[in-house]
């Protein structure tokens, strides 16, 4: 197809931005022009992908990664509910107006064909609705909203059985909706700025995406009974992050020992305490073990016996190749990468999405999930666990196989390119002939 104009829009969140610009990169590696209106602190993994990078004026951004510069701040609430409230509040509803304004500006001076919005960013959204463009959702998430037959989102619920389990589900999908409608007050005023007509919830606004492009492999969700037919998923994008460093393992590589990888949030979550744990837990099992910090930590902090290696970063890929076990905060993208190599995991869920991811693997039998409060004694037994027990291997496995293929098909980029054509296979208006 001829080459056409994507703009991308996207918040710096962590996990959510490898994914996206996974499929920027493929967009302009087919010869798309790709720009990214997003944080400064993202500009140089932007521009290292070939896309064209614009900076967010009015919505809330961040010069660097820093915790100090993070002002969504989820790791402070004491519940999952208030921590929820923090993003409904200083990213998905409270700052819409400031995140339509931006993207309608650069939608006027760029003119692209299709808007490809994070989808927490419903402001974003908005701006393409004002400017009638055809709008995908990127879902760099587990699809968080309620479908039938599955388990309510937000609570890190497996499925339910029976008539208790439906209306556990039912009960639990009207508060989830009903915490996010609380900023609606915040949505309606950006739609009218923007001259749009009010809507009564957050599933209105999400009903208004043109497509729901969900960059997870479905064979790792659970399935519902009816699903909205504008949502496909099209399967993970795992691109390494641009800030990951190589890296050489410090063991012989005929060594006999397992390798136990540690790797929590690549953004501040108040996880150093786990990590802490977690390394005091390998100290006493014979295994060769990687702690990877992310940016947000600094290696410095953790003392670590001889065996246990920390670094700031490392390509996951290879890493995780030569695994047998995972212990991690269970961010979507560290357990697609863990099951995409086949290799079990220990979920310690920090708050956001990864009750419900932890629950998935569960359900899967591909691992296990603790409390992030767990001692190192109940962390060393989950891994003892894992390592020992086979089932979880080929509870792992069983998913590798589909997630890989997934990752190849490259479902997400033909679904951009599909809607892309079709703005340009709309007749050209033809002037009226005079009289």
């Amino acid at each position: 197809m001829d080459p056409r104009k994507f703009l991308f829009v996207m918040w710096e969140g962590g996990g959510n931005v490898p994914p996206q610009l996974g499929l920027a990169r493929k967009l302009v590696e087919r010869g798309h022009r790709v720009r990214v209106l997003s944080e400064p602190s993202i500009e140089q993994e932007v521009c290292a992908m070939g896309c064209e990078f614009a900076p967010f004026k009015k919505a809330p951004h961040r010069l660097d990664r820093s915790p100090a510069s993070d002002f969504v701040r989820d790791w402070e609430p004491m519940t999952p509910f208030g921590a929820f409230g923090r993003v409904r509040d200083r990213v998905l509803l409270g700052p819409a107006l400031a995140y339509a304004i931006d993207t309608l500006d650069e939608i006027t001076c760029f003119s692209p064909q299709v808007l490809a919005v994070d989808w927490l960013l419903t402001g974003a959204q908005v701006a393409g609705e004002c400017a009638a463009i055809p709008t995908a959702a990127l879902v760099h998430a587990i699809y968080m909203m309620p479908e039938p037959g599955k388990p309510a989102p937000g609570f890190g619920f497996r499925p339910a059985q029976g008539v208790v389990g439906r209306l556990r589900d039912r009960t639990c999908n009207w508060l989830f909706v009903a915490l996010f409608d609380r900023g609606m007050p915040q949505l309606n005023k950006a739609r009218r700025q923007m001259g749009l007509p009010t809507v009564a919830s957050i599933t209105d606004q999400l009903g208004r995406f043109d497509r729901l492009l969900v960059l997870v492999s479905e064979h790792f969700d659970f399935p519902a009974e009816r699903r909205d037919p504008r949502l496909r998923f099209v399967g993970p994008e795992l691109e390494e992050p641009g800030w990951v460093e190589q890296w050489e393992p410090p063991w012989e590589q005929s060594s006999a020992q397992p390798t136990v990888v540690i790797s929590f949030s690549t953004t501040f979550q108040d996880q150093a305490p786990a990590i802490r744990r977690s390394i005091q837990a390998v100290a006493a099992i014979r295994v060769h073990a990687l702690v990877t910090l992310g940016p947000a930590l600094d290696p410095a902090e953790f003392a670590a016996p001889a065996h246990v290696f920390v670094v700031r970063s490392a390509p996951h890929d290879r890493l995780f190749a030569d695994s047998s076990v995972v212990v991690t905060h269970a961010g979507l993208g560290t357990v697609t990468r863990a099951l995409a190599h086949g290799v079990p995991l220990v979920c310690m869920p920090m708050g956001r999405d990864q009750n419900d991811v932890a629950a998935r693997v569960v359900e899967h039998g591909a691992g296990v999930r603790i409390s992030r409060r767990a001692s190192a004694k109940k962390i060393r037994w989950a891994i003892e666990q894992v390592l020992h027990d086979s089932r979880f291997r080929m509870g792992a496995r069983r998913l590798s196989d589909a997630i890989q293929a997934d990752r190849r098909a490259g479902r997400g980029v033909h679904e951009l390119e599909e809607m892309a054509d079709a703005v340009a296979r709309r007749p050209a208006r033809s002037s009226e002939k005079e009289p």
